[in-house]
């Protein structure tokens, strides 16, 4: 609802609730329609005072471009309408907030869900770039999501968007600088591609939490995308600083997701100073993991001891809980098929199984000594698991790392 110390235009057909959102000259609400259908809009309210020349074209130029599209990827227009104070676009609502927040409430997203926003983003600008539409503002908050479970992409804000044939060429510089493509950074001529450069970098930020060239100024932002240097990712930094903190689980799985990444990149690289540069790099992570693997593999067997005391005695102060006598006994079968090395997705399985009965059995005990070993028991077996998980990911990840390594070497020297 409205906040203390400001309150929503009113419009007769709407009823304006809660902010979503604002700008330099625009603020939007979450509004319902009066009418029966009580239908749930996104008013955007734009305040006429803070209009100058430019942005009254650019305000009508979003008008015009968006009441004559229609794309199950782009944001509706409903209407418009005007007062003496404001004008007000009436657009369909999105309950998924921005891709944004999205991406920061979840750090960085797999690459399965990365996957189909971009090919629900590429088919939203195939159907712009058709018509001769630039965005000319993409990036993740100008991204909606139809809904907070299972949501569709719905590209958003046309405030710079324009008119351009792909062969027309601007030198204004619009859009936000983070996302903007060199050309634009740079000052020079460009054109409708400028929007691709634009995709790029927002499916780098999804992939590893932050854009590529994160900068505190323009000065910086220009120097970093004319720089040679590789992008280094979030994750590596991230495993680093693990490393260097003596944290070997949390640095293992960390080289581990990043190899995910970076093997794809020396499939696919065609550059060769930059794919030996990817290799050197991919046989660093492989290294470095081999070594942390030996350490938690050394302190995890320890982790298994000092809990064997503590198991014991849990399961006698159970034998009158025969629910939680079972799932002790399949978590002692998860360590045992652990131990015996052989198929750790069985012993994960296992893992999961006891896990889900024993947080269930935890949350209905008293309070009490069986309650403090349920919880301490839990949170070994917890451990176990996702140290598991990481070895197996971690064997994946080195695995498809060696193979790339290997065919990389093969189709060098073929071409040598």
């Amino acid at each position: 609802m409205a906040g203390a110390g400001w309150a929503p235009p009113r419009l007769d057909e709407f009823i304006l609730t809660e902010r979503l959102g604002s700008g330099t000259y625009a603020t939007v609400y979450k509004a319902y329609r009066k009418r029966d259908t009580r239908e749930v809009v996104a008013i955007k309210c734009v305040n006429k005072r803070s209009l100058n020349r430019t942005s009254v074209e650019n305000l009508l130029t979003e008008i015009e471009i968006l009441k004559t599209i229609r794309h199950p990827n782009i944001v509706e227009l409903k209407d418009f309408q005007w007062d003496s104070d404001h004008i007000y676009l009436i657009m369909e609502f999105c309950a998924g907030g921005d891709l944004s927040r999205f991406i920061r409430m979840r750090r960085l997203l797999p690459e399965k869900v990365a996957r189909i926003f971009l090919q629900q983003l590429a088919c939203a600008l195939k159907f712009l770039h058709d018509h001769n539409i630039s965005h000319l503002d993409l990036k993740p908050q100008n991204i909606l999501l139809s809904a907070p479970e299972n949501p569709q992409l719905k590209l958003a804000d046309f405030g710079f968007a324009q008119y351009m044939s792909p062969w027309d060429e601007q030198h204004v510089l619009r859009g936000s600088p983070l996302y903007m493509a060199p050309e634009m950074v740079c000052r020079q001529q460009y054109d409708a591609r400028v929007d691709l450069w634009s995709v790029g970098v927002i499916l780098y930020e999804a992939l590893f939490g932050k854009p590529p060239f994160a900068s505190r100024s323009f000065a910086e932002l220009e120097e970093k995308i004319r720089s040679e240097r590789a992008v280094e990712t979030n994750l590596v930094v991230e495993a680093v600083r693990k490393d260097q903190e003596g944290d070997a689980n949390a640095a293992l799985s960390l080289y581990c997701k990043a190899l995910e990444y970076f093997v794809p990149a020396l499939h696919y690289e065609s550059d060769a100073r930059r794919k030996e540069a990817i290799r050197a790099k991919v046989g660093q992570y492989i290294s470095r993991a081999e070594e942390l693997k030996v350490l938690v593999t050394s302190s995890n067997k320890n982790l298994l001891e000092k809990g064997n005391p503590a198991r014991e005695l849990l399961k006698e102060m159970a034998k009158d809980k025969p629910r939680l006598c079972t799932a002790l006994e399949v978590a002692s079968a998860a360590i045992a098929k652990e131990e015996e090395g052989r198929d750790d997705s069985d012993a994960l399985e296992l893992y999961q199984q006891s896990l889900g009965e024993l947080l269930l059995l935890l949350a209905a005990e008293p309070a009490g000594r069986r309650r403090e070993l349920l919880h301490v028991e839990i949170q070994t077996l917890m451990a176990r698991a996702e140290y598991l998980k990481d070895q197996i990911k971690m064997r994946e990840a080195q695995s498809m790392g060696k193979e790339a390594l290997a065919e990389s070497v093969r189709s060098t020297c073929t071409l040598q």
